[in-house]
């Protein structure tokens, strides 16, 4: 049975109070402020990547290379049908029978829309040839932090055979870097979770142990084979 810690009250938590609870481990769904608090278990491992010491193996260069000249607009919080629908052909591919592979224009709101601290809606298009944006093909949520960017929730197209979730942390990467902040927050990491293990390629990472940071990158790099294929 998962159980979460929430931090209250939520309508207190401003960015720079943010900032420090997701250094602490905490996340952010919607409105509440949270962390895993379960018995006997600490799987959940908040993870981290060291935005100036990342260097990126191969796959991950692939996949710069493949995606680099998509069309990107950073956009305020705000509801887009096209999105909600991308939203929901990603979680029926992805995450069928999860529960939010049905959620309505509500839950996908609150979701992912509601926020009191300094979120973002980033949109990914492919670009045509006459430079113009067009089909969409990604939508990723993200806090700005005081000393980095928290991903919140990337969703894309499900049924194009690219490493889209790959290109979208290595951008995150990129724009910590433009914003003079230190790193990308990437959320809970479980070490025997294959859907998560994608998380451990982005090293150096650090990992949140006993409330202290440390850094993993020798652990990344003894899990991670550099010639894998997305």
């Amino acid at each position: 049975m998962a159980r979460s810690q929430v931090a209250t009250p939520s309508h207190l938590i401003n960015n720079s109070t943010y900032s420090e609870l997701v250094g602490k481990g905490f996340r952010r769904s919607g409105m509440f402020t949270y962390r895993p608090y379960c018995d006997g278990c600490q799987a959940c491992t908040p993870l981290r990547v060291v935005a100036d010491h990342f260097k990126p193996n191969r796959s991950q260069r692939r996949a710069w290379t493949r995606h680099h000249t998509l069309n990107v607009r950073v956009l305020k919080l705000g509801f887009v049908s096209e999105h909600y629908a991308l939203y929901l052909r990603y979680q029926n591919s992805r995450h069928a029978g999860g529960g939010m592979d049905e959620d309505s224009v509500d839950q996908y709101t609150q979701f992912l829309l509601q926020s009191r601290v300094n979120s973002r809606l980033v949109e990914f298009r492919q670009t045509m040839p006459d430079g113009s944006p067009g089909p969409l093909k990604m939508v990723s949520i993200l806090d700005v932090l005081d000393d980095g960017l928290s991903a919140v929730y990337t969703f894309f197209e499900p049924d194009d055979p690219a490493s889209f979730g790959t290109f979208n942390v290595l951008w995150q990467i990129q724009q910590a870097r433009q914003l003079g902040l230190a790193f990308v927050y990437l959320g809970y990491w479980i070490q025997d979770s294959p859907k998560m293990s994608y998380k451990a390629r982005f090293a150096p990472m650090q990992i949140l142990v006993d409330g202290q940071w440390c850094e993993s990158d020798a652990m990344a790099r003894d899990k991670i084979d550099d010639n894998h294929h997305d």
